[in-house]
């Protein structure tokens, strides 16, 4: 390879990789983005709040007096820091972000982006945690009725599955 066409073949290479890189931080900010507009930095919102109840479970269930509410007060907040660590979403968002890169092209999220900044888009943002709760507990109330059912399923393949006692053998 002559000296120019090596330069002009690094020069080329130099060019896309740097389109490469844009293109990549590109499809990031665009899953930034959406993230920000599905509101996905309170995804965790719940298990802070499940922490929050098991530590006022406790403090009930020990009969402290109301007097000992700062200590209960100051673990609540100790967890909090923990799971500011593990799952704060300064912690979670880079993974959130190559998740939904990943998952979807540049151009997918530039779609979502715009439905999602519609008047449409904004409601269903606004309704998806009521819908999901209404639709969990739909879903809860009709496997209800299957729960017996079921139940009677396993304890008849137990007895299947169970071996079976031996006839005792008979005697001549």
């Amino acid at each position: 390879m002559t000296p120019i066409r090596a330069l002009c073949t690094a020069v080329l290479l130099v060019a896309v990789s740097g389109q490469v890189f844009a293109d990549a931080a590109s499809h990031a900010a665009n899953a930034e983005r959406f993230l920000k507009l599905a509101h996905a930095d309170k995804l965790t919102v719940p298990v802070y709040s499940q922490v929050q109840r098991m530590f006022a479970q406790r403090f009930a269930q020990t009969k402290a007096p109301e007097a000992k509410k700062a200590v209960l007060e100051s673990y609540q907040a100790k967890a909090n820091t923990a799971l500011d660590k593990a799952v704060g979403w300064d912690k979670i968002k880079p993974d959130m972000v190559k998740l939904y890169t990943s998952n979807f092209t540049e151009q997918e999220l530039k779609d979502l982006l715009a439905f999602y900044e519609s008047p449409l888009g904004k409601k269903m943002l606004q309704k998806m945690p009521e819908l999901t709760a209404q639709s969990a507990q739909l879903t809860q109330a009709k496997l209800e009725s299957a729960v017996p059912q079921v139940n009677k399923l396993l304890e008849d393949m137990t007895s299947e599955l169970e071996p079976k006692a031996a006839a005792p053998a008979k005697k001549p």
